[in-house]
């Protein structure tokens, strides 16, 4: 038996398997008009082949929560109707595959408005279809980066109040999982971490009230999220510069708050808050982090980043190192590679009838 291919519940959803697919940034929905941040025909697409290939969770990429809330013009969005409209399609093939389909819900904060890797990445003026980030202070990410406006501590309330009301929409839009994306320093992350957070209020300085907003949007969105479906935050368990950022001993800290507050897992990547940082990547660099959330913290966890190979896959979760493994590149690269890792692995699951002549 092959742990990788194991069922998994968490409250009354049931994965199929272990193999998940990672949130990944599209960067092509509709920018303009009444279609603004919907999904189309490329999501479709991109959606569907993962599930056909054998996912048990399809994540989308971060969808934003509000129109500033975008990385680019072109992210998708939910935080109008047209656009759950959108996402409905695809929530519902991946169920009709016999995957489990989730949602990433997202704030760029100060982040915000850049074109897409492939313009540059560079910001966006508002003339350039660009607008004014925000964020938990005015420290801008990086050199030649806008400086963000500073939230009020009513509008830190209203921001957590669009988290709610897009669960909301995505709860209707057919969706079984929903993820707070409290990582790669995006809103979240940025009250987390002191790099980013100079706040002398309720909402900065002290461990408790950094982690305020992360819990707060945790609860909004679990007010409308039901009981019986699970709820992920993902998380950057450091910033890597510990001596002065948000580390994984914080993260530990953190893993029995959210729990307390309704999170089941805690999806565990690093990094993204600090411009220029020197990351070790490598094969499976970031699995150790999610393994001590897991051990330490008492939270399911879902390891992510530079996991390519079934044997490595399958030794992450028979070592009770993570409860799933999530890929992002080895399925851009092959949309089958659960079913090739299941054919390496000695494992049989099903597969679509009209691709069983391939099997």
């Amino acid at each position: 038996m092959s742990a990788l291919f194991e069922p998994y519940t968490l409250r009354s959803v049931t994965f199929p398997n272990r193999v998940w697919m990672s949130p990944m940034c599209q960067y092509s929905a509709d920018t303009s008009g009444p279609l603004t941040g919907a999904a189309n025909e490329w999501h479709h697409a991109h959606y569907g082949a993962r599930a056909v290939g054998g996912a048990g969770l399809v994540m989308t990429e971060a969808t934003a929560v509000s129109p500033e809330g975008r990385i680019s013009p072109a992210d998708l969005g939910i935080w109008n109707d047209t656009q759950a409209d959108a996402l409905r399609p695809i929530a519902s093939f991946v169920k009709q595959r016999g995957g489990v389909p989730g949602v990433q819900l997202a704030h760029a904060g100060r982040k915000a408005s850049t074109s897409a890797p492939w313009l540059g990445g560079g910001p966006l003026s508002p003339a350039d279809g660009g607008w004014e980030p925000v964020a938990p202070s005015a420290v801008p990410f990086d050199d030649g980066r806008a400086l963000p406006a500073e939230l009020t501590v009513e509008q830190i309330g209203a921001v957590a109040g669009q988290f709610r009301e897009a669960a909301r929409r995505a709860l209707d839009a057919g969706f079984e999982v929903a993820e707070v994306h409290g990582a790669h320093g995006y809103l979240i992350h940025q009250f987390l971490s002191p790099l980013s957070n100079k706040r002398a209020d309720e909402y900065g300085g002290s461990f408790g009230n950094r982690v305020r907003f992360a819990l707060q949007v945790v609860d909004a969105v679990r007010e409308v999220w039901p009981e019986d479906k699970p709820l992920f935050f993902r998380v950057s368990a450091t910033d890597w510069l510990d001596e002065v950022g948000w580390s994984d001993d914080d993260t530990v800290r953190l893993a029995p708050l959210l729990k307390e507050h309704g999170v089941d897992l805690v999806d565990t990547s690093t990094g993204g808050n600090a411009p220029r940082v020197r990351i070790p990547a490598g094969p499976g660099y970031q699995v150790r982090f999610a393994e001590r959330v897991r051990r330490e913290g008492g939270l399911a966890t879902a390891a992510v980043g530079v996991i390519t190979e079934p044997g490595q896959a399958e030794k992450i979760i028979a070592g009770r190192e993570a409860d799933a493994v999530l890929l992002g590149r080895a399925l851009l690269r092959d949309p089958y590679w659960p079913q090739h890792a299941a054919s390496e692995l000695g494992v049989r699951i099903a597969v679509p009838d009209q691709y069983a002549r391939a099997h």
